[in-house]
């Protein structure tokens, strides 16, 4: 299947290396397409940098330095991932794992992850493991 060459998915792992330039981030610097966040995903990628002490304006600053759109999880997306669950069932994946692929899936685009499990899935999606 064709991928969406005008847009890509990142899952929180991606973001959380942009943000705190972990191993991978550089992988990421030079994609010059729509950068699609699932909500389930920004609130992991919230709730990781609360963790790490980050509050308020702090993190509206940091979210800002990468230009992604944040796209709100809706039935259509529920619906996937839940279908998803039996595939990725015994590689571990949450939730929000299955949010950003299903987002993916849904918009053919390519999904940016930090996860290495995440390239054993058969998808009909590419998935690209930055590190």
């Amino acid at each position: 299947m064709q991928q969406s060459s005008n847009l890509v998915v990142y899952d929180a792992s991606a973001v959380l290396a942009v943000l705190l330039k972990e191993s991978g981030h550089q992988a990421l610097q030079d994609v010059d397409v729509l950068v699609l966040l699932s909500a389930v995903n920004l609130a992991e990628v919230r709730s990781r940098l609360w963790d790490k002490g980050l509050s308020g304006g702090a993190l509206d600053e940091m979210l800002a330095r990468i230009e992604m759109s944040i796209v709100a999880f809706d039935a259509e997306q529920a619906r996937l991932a839940a279908e998803l669950r039996p595939a990725t069932r015994a590689f571990g994946l949450s939730l929000g794992d299955r949010a950003c692929l299903a987002l993916g899936v849904l918009k053919n685009a390519a999904v940016y992850t930090a996860d290495r499990v995440w390239a054993e899935l058969k998808l009909p999606i590419e998935v690209r493991v930055i590190r």
